[in-house]
């Protein structure tokens, strides 16, 4: 789809909204010149004829311009921008769907503050061009038009020396429009940097104060400051000259008006109410010009907003369900690796996962260990197909996982993750992402079990206790503890914890791992650790040794067979990390 054709069917649903609006700006237009020329027909008819009825009539008229202009000025306004809000709500709707939908090698390349930029900033551009470019075009091109079609009809030598500054003022507009706009764009890149040291530091005081860089941080803030009070001097100075320089040549617009006027008026070539309708035809000319100026700039802007929002929309996810997929059916939960190769870069070069055949048995406690890097975690990502193989297949109770539905598959494996991630909400709303409809009764079971209920009854706000962002008001045990409580709640038959006690003291560890075994009764568990204490009780344990399997067996098989296994145990001593 051409990028004009996806702009425009945005349109289409609210098509009869923009009508009324390009409408309105139509008749706006159009009734902008009527009373110039009522004047004009005042001046030289009404008045020196002293028609007092002829006058009430172009009064009355004058009147009836002016609550015109009222109503269609109203409408341009609530309704033109409600046009704009529908779109940009439309599209933020959009756009956040199709995230939904992009796989997670797009995210690995993607920064955060991108894709907030294009959801707000962008969107926010294109609505505004989505109101006022079409509208401003319109008003401004019919006005000048009606305008000077009615000057020349009055007077055609007035009329061209009125249009002596518009050439002038239009390059003279553009070009500085572009150095201020320019130059704004240079403050929001200041402000934003300012934004991001401000966030760093707040985000990290902990950090700031233990290591007493407080004055550091002061410094690093000082000098983003300052280049922000350096670039909005120069800001100010260029729009010094452009709004000091447009000003002037407003007035010359009217001087060469009015001493045109005088000259063709000592000729005997116009009257005096010519003059004064012109002078009023001025008044209508400039807004039209100042739109213009401004519509280059923000219809550039817009049209490079939306080339990013389409970017993204035209970004298909990599991993799709294909034609006829069925929803997964876990009976025992038996996992099986068949020659699966996996790279995180795409030119197969450097290989994350080599050749790999692994039988994990439905019912199973089974441990992926190997020193950092070895591919454990991502073993993990790829039995849930969070990325593509490139090449083998993996299959569940038998079931290709490429053949079944993403959701199906989801819905079938819980994670528990070392580095846990908690919305900024209520506990309850977190747990609640393991079932969306669970009781409270249910939600106080997960967290018994988890070994988490006494603390949050504990609570003044019970459930309803925010956790704060990513769970900063909870430690780091209690956050695994809610993580593995979701995953009560979720009751997958296939359980992946992985590297979840690696960072906690001691007794977080223990009430976590008496959480998991609970957790993992009847189902097909596969634990990722470092510290080998926490797999010995495994039926099987697979030694990862880049991307490769290198041993499995039990933990006695493992360590009389004097291996990579027994080798790492006795280096890292069962309670430390490898």
């Amino acid at each position: 789809m051409s990028l004009f054709k996806r702009f425009a069917s945005y349109y289409k649903p609210y098509k009869w909204l923009f009508a009324l609006d390009m409408g309105s700006a139509a008749i706006a237009s159009i009734l902008s010149v009527v009373f110039p020329s009522l004047t004009r027909y005042l001046l030289n008819t009404a008045i020196p004829e002293g028609n007092i009825r002829l006058m009430m009539i172009i009064f009355g008229a004058m009147l009836a311009v002016y609550l015109v202009q009222l109503l269609t000025t109203w409408i341009r306004i609530k309704w033109g921008h409600i046009l704009g809000v529908w779109i940009e709500n439309d599209m933020r709707r959009d756009i956040f769907s199709h995230l939904q939908l992009l796989s997670f090698s797009y995210y690995d390349k993607t920064k955060t503050g991108t894709l907030m930029s294009r959801i707000t900033n962008d969107l926010f551009n294109i609505a505004e061009v989505a109101h006022h470019c079409p509208e401003d075009f319109l008003i401004s091109i019919l006005t000048i038009i009606a305008a000077y079609v009615a000057m020349f009809s009055f007077s055609a030598p007035l009329a061209l020396i009125t249009l002596i500054p518009l050439p002038v003022m239009l390059v003279y507009g553009i070009i500085f429009n572009g150095r201020l706009k320019k130059k704004n764009r240079a403050v929001r890149r200041t402000v934003a940097d300012i934004a991001v040291d401000v966030e760093n530091s707040i985000q990290g005081i902990r950090e700031v104060k233990g290591y007493s860089q407080e004055r550091f941080q002061e410094k690093k803030f000082d000098k983003s400051n300052s280049r922000l009070k350096e670039t909005r001097e120069k800001y100010y100075g260029v729009m010094a000259a452009y709004q000091s320089g447009i000003s002037f040549m407003r007035e010359m617009y009217y001087f060469i008006t009015v001493a045109g006027g005088a000259v063709l008026i000592s000729m005997g070539v116009v009257s005096v109410a010519d003059l004064l309708s012109f002078i009023l035809f001025v008044s209508v000319v400039l807004p039209p010009i100042d739109r213009l100026i401004n519509f280059t700039e923000q219809f550039s802007q817009g049209i490079a907003s939306f080339e990013r929002f389409a970017e993204i929309m035209e970004t298909e996810p990599e991993i799709k369900d294909r034609e006829g997929a069925m929803a997964l059916k876990v009976t025992d939960g038996a996992i099986r690796f068949n020659n699966v190769n996996f790279s995180y870069s795409k030119d197969g070069k450097s290989r994350t996962i080599k050749d790999l055949n692994l039988d994990i048995p439905g019912g199973k406690h089974v441990a992926l260990v190997g020193e950092s890097g070895a591919g454990k975690s991502t073993i993990a990502s790829l039995i849930a197909r969070f990325y593509e193989l490139d090449g083998g297949s993996i299959t569940i109770d038998g079931m290709d996982i490429s053949k079944v539905t993403q959701k199906s598959l989801h819905d079938n494996i819980g994670f528990v993750r070392q580095d846990v991630f908690l919305f900024d909400a209520s506990i309850r709303e977190n747990l609640r992402y393991g079932k969306s409809d669970a009781t409270d009764e249910e939600l106080y079971l997960a967290l018994k079990k988890a070994n988490l209920l006494d603390f949050v009854k504990s609570l003044p706000s019970g459930l309803d206790t925010e956790v704060g962002e990513r769970g900063t008001r909870l430690s780091g045990g209690q956050k695994q503890r809610l993580s593995i409580a979701r995953c009560f709640l979720k009751n997958p038959p296939i359980i992946v914890f992985d590297e979840a006690t690696s960072s906690l003291d001691t007794e977080s560890e223990a009430l976590i791992e008496e959480a998991f075994k609970s957790l993992r009764n009847g189902r097909t568990s596969i634990t990722i650790a470092h510290r080998l204490s926490t797999v010995i009780d495994s039926d099987i344990i697979f030694v990862i040794d880049d991307g490769v399997l290198k041993e499995e067996g039990d933990h006695k098989s493992l360590m009389e067979k004097g291996g990579i296994y027994a080798r790492l145990y006795r280096k890292g001593g069962k309670n430390e990390e490898i």
